[in-house]
């Protein structure tokens, strides 16, 4: 699915278990409570850290990116895109993770909230 803005994008119920997910929501968002296994790099350190995302990324997977509501994930995908990442935004953000039932967990694996 690809929005009006042109980023390639995916709904919370088309992510299977074990796809890559990148949170670029802010330290204390993650803090909070985020989805488990998922790369946390924020929006504002993202430029700076992308090695760590090539590095930590399937070769040949796609990139879920997930921020709150979708808005910063959005920018960060389009980024992606022009870099040749197969990335695509996750509508919604970790709003709608939460809302679909999916499990979130704070920094010490405890059940965490979506701030």
């Amino acid at each position: 699915m690809v929005l009006g803005s042109g980023v390639p994008t995916v709904g919370v119920d088309e992510l299977k278990e074990g796809d890559f997910l990148l949170d670029v929501r802010e330290d204390d968002e993650w803090q909070a409570g985020h989805a488990a296994g998922a790369l946390h790099i924020p929006m504002s350190e993202f430029v700076a850290r992308i090695g760590e995302l090539t590095e930590a990324a399937p070769q040949d997977g796609r990139v879920n990116v997930v921020c709150r509501v979708g808005g910063r994930s959005a920018q960060v995908t389009a980024y992606l895109a022009q870099q040749g990442i197969d990335a695509v935004n996750v509508a919604g953000g970790m709003q709608a993770w939460e809302a679909a039932g999916r499990p979130v967990v704070d920094d010490n694996g405890q059940p965490g909230s979506v701030v």
